[in-house]
Parts: C-alpha cells; sequence; structure tokens
C-alpha cells in the first residue's frame, strides 16, 4: 500500500474535511480526493462519508486510521530526525492569548529552552480563540491555548487551569466609592465610574456583573485597549474600574497600586484548554511541551 496515500487518508480524517487536509498537506483539493478515491478502491470499502461540510469516517476508516496513524508519525519522526546521534532541535509553535501565553504559558516553556534544554525551539504568536483554533486547525501552530472548547474530531482539547476575575480600582477611586455601597444584587454605587477594558462590549465586566451581582453593568468604557497589561496600567494611574484575571493584577495588589473592590463568596472563573490537532501528542517535542504545561498548570490554580 503506498505510504503518501496513507498519509493523505490520515490527514483527511484528523482534520474532517478535504480542504482542510489539502491545505495541511500542500496539495490541491481534487488531488486529495483523487487518492482518497485510489485508496477506496484498492481496500474495496468506502472510509469516509461526504457530508454538507466535510466528511465523517466509515468504521473501516476509523479501523485504519486507529492502526497506520501511529505508525506514520513515528515515520515522520524518525525522518524529520535523520541519522544523526545528536537530535536536532525541534521548534514548537504555541498560539494563545497575549497576556496569559507571556505571563504563564511561556516562562514555564522557556525551561525547555537554552544550553540545558532538550533541544527545544520556540515560536508563539497571539490572538483570540477563533484565531487560534483555526490556526491549529490549519497547521500553523503545534498547541494552542483558549478559553473556548473547540468541538468535532479534529481538535483535543484538555482544561489546563482557571482564572479568577477580580473587580479592581485604583486606591483613590476605591475611597470614593466607600464602605457598604457594594451590594450583591446591582451595584449602582459603580456605575458612577469610568470603565477599563479590551472591547466596548465589556467582556470581562459584563461576565463579573451578570455572575456576582445577576444584571448587567449600565456603565460604557472610557478606556478600551486590547491588552489585559495596559488595562490594569490604566487603572493604577486612576482611569476607572476593571475587571482582570488574579494571577495578572496579584503583584499590583500586593503592592497596593489597586485594590479589589469586592471579594465575592464565589469568584468568577474563566477555563483555559490546552489543544493540540489529535493524533499529534504522537511527535515528541509536541508531547513534552504539552505535558510541562500541564504540570506547571498545578501550581496556577
Amino acid at each position: 500500500m503506498d505510504l503518501a496515500l496513507l498519509r493523505t487518508f490520515v490527514t483527511v480524517h484528523r482534520a474532517g474535511s478535504f480542504t482542510r487536509a489539502a491545505a495541511l498537506l500542500g496539495l490541491s483539493q481534487p488531488a486529495v480526493t483523487s487518492q482518497i478515491r485510489t485508496l477506496e478502491r484498492q481496500l474495496g470499502r468506502p472510509l469516509f462519508l461526504r457530508r454538507a461540510r466535510g466528511v465523517t469516517p466509515t468504521t473501516i476508516g476509523d479501523e485504519l486510521a486507529h492502526k497506520a496513524a501511529p505508525h506514520l508519525d513515528a515515520l515522520v519522526e524518525i525522518a524529520e530526525a535523520g541519522l544523526d546521534d545528536h537530535a536536532p532541535v525541534r521548534t514548537l509553535h504555541l498560539a494563545g492569548p497575549p497576556e496569559f501565553t507571556a505571563e504563564r504559558a511561556l516562562p514555564a516553556l522557556a525551561q525547555l529552552t537554552g544550553d540545558n534544554g532538550p533541544g527545544l525551539a520556540l515560536r508563539a504568536s497571539f490572538g483570540n480563540a477563533d484565531e487560534t483554533l483555526e490556526g491549529l486547525a490549519a497547521g500553523h501552530h503545534d498547541l494552542a491555548i483558549t478559553t473556548t472548547r473547540p468541538r468535532g474530531a479534529l481538535l483535543t482539547a484538555i482544561p489546563l487551569c482557571d482564572e479568577e476575575h477580580v473587580l479592581v480600582s485604583a486606591p483613590t477611586l476605591a475611597s470614593l466609592i466607600g464602605p457598604g455601597k457594594l451590594r450583591r444584587k446591582g451595584a449602582p454605587a459603580l456605575e458612577d465610574f469610568p470603565m477599563v477594558e479590551v472591547h466596548e462590549s465589556l467582556p470581562f465586566v459584563s461576565r463579573y456583573w451578570a455572575s456576582v451581582f445577576d444584571s448587567r453593568p449600565a456603565a460604557s468604557g472610557t478606556v478600551i485597549v486590547p491588552d489585559l497589561r495596559a488595562v490594569l496600567a490604566c487603572v493604577a494611574t486612576g482611569a476607572g474600574l476593571a475587571v482582570l484575571p488574579r494571577y495578572l493584577c496579584a503583584m499590583a495588589l500586593e503592592r497596593g497600586d489597586v485594590v479589589a473592590l469586592h471579594e465575592p463568596a464565589v469568584p468568577p472563573l474563566r477555563t483555559y484548554f490546552l489543544v493540540v490537532r489529535t493524533g499529534t501528542l504522537a511527535m515528541p517535542h509536541i508531547a513534552r511541551a504539552h505535558e510541562w504545561l500541564l504540570r506547571a498548570a498545578a501550581d496556577w490554580n
């Protein structure tokens, strides 16, 4: 059996689409379709059911993928490593939200690089959940960190850690709000103060208000900047109130640059997921980084 046909088959099986598989393989869609039909003729059985969006593997297709994929991944690993006794430096492409990736994921993975590391180079890119998952599915990234759990068989996700959100302001603003003005059901005292956010829709503030006050915020954003680190810097100068991840503002809280305006009994949480293309954990450098991040995350929660 032609290994090229098997490679195309496994890629289609993982991608769930001839179009996405063609992009991953650098082939045209008709070429991918032709190779799958050739393989199906050789086996005498259909491997995929064509759907309006993508394809679904048949029972035979699933069985063949289960048997062939690990061996193909091993062959790719051998081919890329070569016959040199000294394994080459492998490059890991990581994608995720800018703040979390910069503050947590990259410092953890950086321990795998350098002269004392096991030969790993890092390349990082930032984006929102949709952009990140699309890039991962297209083969542009090896690992992705998102706050959205992907659907379908192409991508495999596992919870990485939870992020606690905190309502903060500069001490000067906190003194104006004063004690006792923050009520659980609604927070009218807060509506008179400016908000600092990452988007006009106030995603962090809205989520916090819904979870803690069971209401929608009536305020609008005064400062909108698409980076939570910039949000923190603006809040510290007294620009307004903000909802921030506790890990990001922990040092500022400790120094007194900002103060927590409310400590609910059950703080709002957001879950991060560690995502890979299905089957790629057979590649040692991806598996090593995946395991390393999961171990590091045990100290983040």
